[in-house]
């Protein structure tokens, strides 16, 4: 299959069903635009908030809106990189982990409702897995596919060279397949809420 086509309707519709089923808030937005503003809705005025590395991120215009001031959130991320000390940096790393929201995307969805989320470093990964108690997922409906091998094979014949590729252009440095979360479900006693805004349209990788 072509990992950048978007997804068919009947597989959109399979995997929205499988995701609230899990308990999961689902939105299903056209474009990047109307992501964008759905996430303003979605995050409190005062929250704090935290995201990862994320291309989709950037293209949908949450980075440049993060960093606008104009949203009234607490912006972890931008304590962090304005610390020059790197023992107070990761500090503020660390107490990050507890941020109100976590934005990301996943790099694979799966029709059944499970998703993957590979990283190099794993530094969003503890907000991912257990900290934040509000997860915010951006996906285009590219991501989404059939099973567990094709989530496999889209990470890493797909994903990770383009990622590769873009950590050399931003950064100069590789990335690394080091760490795959594969998040199957969210124990409801630990009373988060997982949102996903699933994109109509081919961002991110």
């Amino acid at each position: 299959m072509k990992y950048n086509e978007l997804a068919s309707q009947a597989s959109l519709a399979k995997a929205v069903t499988e995701l609230q089923n899990k308990g999961y808030q689902i939105f299903v937005v056209k474009n990047r635009s109307e992501a964008l503003d759905k996430i303003k809705e979605i995050i409190p005025q005062g929250a704090s908030v935290m995201n990862g590395a994320s291309v989709t991120l950037e293209q949908i215009g949450f980075v440049d809106y993060l960093k606008s001031n104009e949203h009234g959130w607490n912006n972890l991320h931008a304590a962090i990189v304005a610390e020059t000390d790197p023992q107070k940096q990761t500090k503020l790393r660390q107490q990050a982990i507890h941020a109100d929201y976590y934005l990301g995307s996943v790099h694979a969805l799966i029709e059944n409702g499970e998703f993957l989320i590979a990283s190099n470093t794993g530094s969003q990964l503890p907000h991912i897995v257990f900290t934040s108690p509000n997860l915010v997922f951006v996906v285009s409906t590219k991501k989404i596919v059939p099973d567990f091998n094709e989530a496999m094979t889209r990470i890493t014949d797909y994903v990770v060279p383009l990622e590769d590729v873009h950590m050399q252009e931003k950064y100069h440095v590789n990335t690394q397949l080091n760490k795959i979360v594969i998040f199957k479900n969210e124990n409801q006693m630990m009373g988060r809420k997982v949102t996903f805004l699933l994109v109509e349209e081919d961002v991110g990788f």
